[in-house]
This record gives structure tokens, sequence and C-alpha cells, in this order.
């Protein structure tokens, strides 16, 4: 399936749809603030599991992130001491992913991890969806190094190259290559930029 969203203000009833995908175990491609990313319901066991060999990726590496709509989210998941959250509050929503311990309320594929990485991205879509879905989503970027470009950005061309592997592919106009800035923020008190994106920490 591949579905035109508007970001300025998402139709509802689209939102409906993606959920509806989502809910059913469905593998979804949406565009971000920063990047095009697979997504997927952290509940669902299997299709976080699809999306990891997409990825080639290893779920025992802390290398996944959530997306979630509103900062009460993040902290029914993952662990924020004041600084930590001061930080967050003060750039996000934005092309962040902040990395946390997680708590005891993560996904059992998610226990043996020792941190979570945390988006709220500026996107109308990603929000909208997280909100209606009621959870967050696990996303991970479609962009990998060896990649064209092209075929990382354009919502077209994305469908023509990973229509076959995924339930559906949001148009959400073009994307970015640059992805978001990782802020280590697992040790109390104190944070690392771990890799510098597309926009700088304000502090």
């Amino acid at each position: 399936m591949f579905l035109k969203i508007y970001e300025v203000n998402p139709n509802p009833e689209q939102i409906r749809k993606v959920v509806e995908v989502l809910n059913n175990g469905g593998i979804i491609i949406f565009p971000t603030d920063t990047v095009y990313a697979f997504g997927c319901d952290i509940f669902n066991t299997r299709a976080v599991e699809t999306i990891v060999r997409l990825k080639n990726k290893d779920t025992r590496k802390p290398n996944l992130s959530f997306v979630c709509h509103e900062m009460s989210q993040i902290s029914e998941y993952a662990k924020m001491d004041d600084s930590a959250f001061k930080l967050m509050k003060k750039n996000l929503p934005g092309p962040f992913t902040f990395l946390l311990r997680g708590n005891s309320r993560l996904p059992k594929l998610f226990k043996n991890k020792k941190e979570v990485g945390i988006r709220i991205p500026d996107n109308n879509i990603a929000l909208s969806i997280v909100r209606e879905l009621g959870n967050p989503l696990m996303v991970s970027s479609v962009f990998r190094d060896e990649d064209v470009p092209e075929y990382a950005t354009d919502p077209e061309l994305i469908h023509e190259k990973l229509g076959s592997q995924v339930d559906l592919i949001i148009d959400g106009g073009m994307g970015g290559i640059e992805p978001s800035t990782v802020v280590d923020c697992t040790e109390p008190n104190e944070h690392v930029i771990v890799r510098q994106g597309v926009k700088e920490l304000r502090e």
C-alpha cells in the first residue's frame, strides 16, 4: 500500500488506516524530521524482528529507537533524571535521539538492552501515528551508507525499492539523508554527544 499524507494537517482517516496496519503486525515506512524510517509497534515481536532482518541488525545491540509523541510517554519506558529531562524538554520535538536506560515496562525483546534510543520527531505524520497507536513505534532508518540517496529520500523510489518488503509506505514529501544527533544520557547528570547529526543540541 502507498499512501500520500500531508504533514501540515494529517488526515485522521488515513492515520487510522496506518494504525490498523500496525495493529495487524505490519511494517510501515514513514517520514520523520530527518530520514524516512521503517516502523512497527514495539510490542509486536515478529514485526520488530522483521525490521531487524531488513536492516541486518542485532536486537542485542542498542541501535533500535522508539518514537514517542510526548515526554510523559517516554517516562513509561525509560529512566530520566532531572538533567536529562530538562535537556530533552529544551530540544524535543526535534531531530535528536536520546539514549536512556530502559525500565521494566520495555517489551520483552528489549529487556536485555542497557539503553534505548528515544525520539520525538518534529513531524506531524509521525506524531499523529504514535498518538493514535497509543504506544511507541520501533524505528530504524531506511538509509544505509551504500544507498543511492534518492532511494532513501524520494517516497516513490523508496516504494520501488522496498515496497514488496513492507506493508505500507507513506508519501510525506521528500525526506533527508542527514541523521538525528545522538545524545547519551545514561549516566547521572551528564550527557555526551555520540553522533553529530542534522542539528546542534541546545544546552
